[in-house]
């Protein structure tokens, strides 16, 4: 005679063994389609327009949707997001981040912000791939410049490698980010991916051949 606890208890199991592969990538899923609606709102700013050349000389873009931070002027935050690299076919399938620690040039304590970064430097993402670093520390961080006469200013000679732009109560406007941690972060990338994927064969080389819908319309919005 079967036993009924057993029973249900096997065919639990098996529904979540069956459910796991989905369940897997879902977080990273739910992150790349905010990474879209964040990009779509930097983008739509009629006045205060990230300047072509800064989006044309990117090396890699990395998009933190819903950065939870805390405190008043100084305070920590933590997010998860989603990075990836020019090459010469377009950009590279995605791989995911982490940010921790540090403080923001604007602080209102409780808020969500929006991150976006543009690595103008092959040094600075290599540095990211190889361990965790500091923003303004390990690779120097500025404010991202805005609006029509961003494109003659000074600030576009770009001489920082990373450029930050930040998103609280609905506007963006370029933020300091100094003394953040970004890091890699690998457990997503392999759940996503279902297998273990070293993030610099994601970017660089043909790793993965078809990363995903989310993740093809997350590229589809880049330039």
């Amino acid at each position: 005679m079967r036993n009924p606890i057993k029973t249900t208890l096997l065919t639990a199991i098996l529904l979540a063994l069956v459910a796991m592969p989905a369940l897997a990538g879902e977080r990273q899923r739910i992150k790349l389609r905010a990474a879209v609606d964040v990009w779509k709102e930097l983008m739509a700013m009629p006045d205060q327009k990230v300047p072509n050349r800064l989006i044309e000389e990117a090396r890699c873009i990395a998009v933190i949707p819903g950065i939870i931070k805390g405190a008043f002027v100084w305070g920590g935050h933590r997010g998860r997001g989603v990075l990836t690299c020019r090459r010469g076919d377009g950009w590279s399938a995605p791989i995911f981040v982490n940010t921790t620690g540090g403080s923001f040039g604007f602080q209102i304590g409780g808020q969500s912000i929006d991150l976006v970064l543009f690595f103008v430097t092959d040094r600075s993402v290599k540095s990211l791939l190889k361990s965790e670093f500091t923003l303004g520390g390990d690779a120097s961080v500025a404010a991202g410049p805005l609006g029509r006469t961003a494109e003659a200013s000074t600030d576009l000679r770009l001489k920082s490698e990373i450029y930050s732009y930040g998103k609280a109560r609905g506007l963006f406007a370029g933020i300091s980010f100094q003394g953040a941690r970004l890091a890699v972060n690998q457990k997503w990338i392999n759940d996503y991916y279902e297998r273990r994927l070293w993030p610099e064969s994601v970017l660089y080389e043909d790793a993965v051949s078809d990363p995903g819908p989310e993740a093809k319309a997350f590229l589809a919005v880049l330039p």
